[in-house]
């Protein structure tokens, strides 16, 4: 008697059938995740807190996606989460991660994503960046053992500004948070609009103390009264502390994107088509709530090991480095194209969802928007651009 397959195994068994008659390789292999936890700024709003496992909880379905190729191939997963305080010892876990593995996952900020990148014991590792966006990692200050799962917020930007082009929203303005987070979100926002011909104009930073779950709808329109005349309003609001009040109350009615309104994301619960779903509806049964962009990168940064792996037959960091950056590599990750790494720089390319909190409005890169290898490249810099060296050789 013929028996239905669950979708995972279907999908397993139908990779498992392009890989050829070769043979199949056994292989016990082990990650660490290590999550350095930061103490969030205070914000107005908790309608969107935290998720206590964010990025855990995407590195888990990982996990249990890649298990289920490996019970074919003979493969043994070994999956260890450290969480470092605020105030913890990070070297401490980084080292004990590296006595045990080569492969590490790492939602840390860039400074420690460098300083890990440089360690001695770790010339020899793979990490992957899942938590700092900085596009300095990916340009001057890149490691060649160090592979980006997360988008630069160059590609962010990019993709939000080719949203503007095709809308012939050429005039825009500005609303920039006082925190460090913001600057450098605002400084994206400004080099993908001279990127893409654009121009920003007046720009104001936001500096109330006041609480807007009440007073915005009459401290907001004359905050914004003076911006003149513009086609959208930008808001650089990392934390998303104040830009959830600025829509609908601007003193022009004019479209609000950035960090509100139109939204380039990393994934979003609104994304729908390409069979992401499904991807949705898992994560929702593991985990009791939307996935995140960190769970999105943490779960793609384990699918992209376990990709490798079948392919490869081999554990080791050096070959699964080689494959992941060669021409052959391949991640379906729900998103209507192929993942795949630049050889240049090690970011991995991807489209991005601009979504707003009810649907998604477009996925860049955008039609019309060309490049000679692939319109991916359109999002974050080129390599001709790049000044990055560690992947030369």
């Amino acid at each position: 008697m013929l028996r239905a397959c669950s979708a995972l195994a279907c999908l397993a068994a139908a990779a498992l059938a392009t890989l050829g008659p070769g043979p199949v390789h056994a292989a016990d292999i082990t990650v660490h995740y290590l999550k350095q936890e930061v103490t969030a700024p205070p914000t107005l709003s908790n309608l969107d807190p935290v998720p206590e496992d964010l990025g855990i909880a995407g590195v888990q379905l990982g996990l249990a996606d890649n298990e289920t190729t490996g019970r074919f191939l003979g493969q043994s997963w070994t999956l260890e989460v450290v969480r470092v305080p605020p105030e913890g010892d990070f070297d401490a876990a980084l080292t004990a991660a590296l006595a045990a593995t080569d492969l590490l996952i790492l939602d840390a900020r860039a400074d420690r994503l460098l300083a890990a990148a440089d360690r001695p014991d770790a010339a020899a590792a793979l990490l992957f960046n899942v938590g700092a966006p900085e596009p300095r990692l990916r340009d001057a200050d890149c490691r060649a053992n160090v592979l980006h799962i997360l988008p630069s917020r160059a590609m962010l930007s990019d993709a939000l500004m080719q949203f503007f082009v095709t809308r012939r929203w050429t005039s825009l303005a500005m609303i920039v948070g006082s925190a460090e987070p913001d600057i450098a979100l605002a400084q994206a926002y400004a080099e993908s609009a001279t990127k893409f011909g654009l121009s920003i104009g007046a720009r104001k930073t936001w500096a109330f103390d006041a609480d807007m779950r009440r007073n915005a709808s009459r401290e907001v329109p004359l905050f914004t009264q003076d911006l003149g005349d513009y086609d959208a309003l930008l808001i650089a609001d990392a934390a998303n502390d104040f830009a959830r009040y600025i829509p609908y109350n601007t003193w022009r009615p004019r479209p609000v994107a950035g960090s509100e309104g139109l939204t380039p994301k990393v994934w979003d619960r609104v994304v729908e088509a390409w069979g992401a779903a499904q991807l949705q509806s898992r994560f929702e049964d593991q985990s009791n709530r939307a996935m995140q962009d960190r769970d999105y990168a943490a779960w793609a940064a384990i699918r992209a090991i376990g990709e490798a792996l079948t392919r490869t037959g081999s554990p080791e960091a050096a070959a699964l480095r080689a494959y992941m950056l060669g021409p052959d590599f391949e991640l379906a990750g729900f998103k209507g194209r192929p993942l795949t790494f630049r050889g240049w720089n090690g970011q991995l390319r991807q489209p991005i969802p601009l979504t707003h909190r009810g649907a998604l409005v477009a996925s860049a890169p955008l039609e019309g928007f060309l490049h000679p290898e692939t319109e991916l490249d359109t999002l974050g810099k080129d390599a001709p651009e790049s000044r990055c060296t560690a992947f030369e050789n």
